[in-house]
């Protein structure tokens, strides 16, 4: 399974982004699909989850201002990013796995700069 996450780039503060994440390789229709990020100096952390029947989770930081969703028919996963704030400044990486499993399968990251 292969993943790559675009859409990055550089936006100010209070503004959006839309990153998606393609996936090849094979169906990921029931998996688990995710995004994480890493911040400089920092660990990588869960941004957000979501469940092949379409249940999500998110990290308190960006609850209410990030929404994931996934398209099976596409294998793709994306990150809409409303309300940007610098703190979100950071290399974000989708991920997928099997159903209750942890996450297998990584993407290579796509780089967010929120400038204040």
């Amino acid at each position: 399974v292969q993943l790559q996450a675009f859409g990055g780039g550089l936006v100010q503060a209070g503004g959006s982004l839309r990153l998606s994440c393609a996936a090849s390789g094979r169906t990921l229709s029931r998996a688990l699909m995710g995004w994480f990020r890493q911040a400089p100096g920092k660990q990588r952390e869960l941004v957000a989850g979501i469940t092949s029947g379409g249940s999500t989770n998110y990290a308190d930081s960006v609850k209410g201002r990030f929404t994931i969703s996934r398209d099976n028919a596409k294998n793709a996963v994306y990150l809409q990013m409303n309300s940007l704030e610098p703190e979100d400044t950071a290399v974000y990486y989708c991920a997928a796995g099997p159903p209750g499993q942890s996450y297998t399968y990584w993407g290579q990251g796509t780089k967010v700069t929120v400038s204040s």
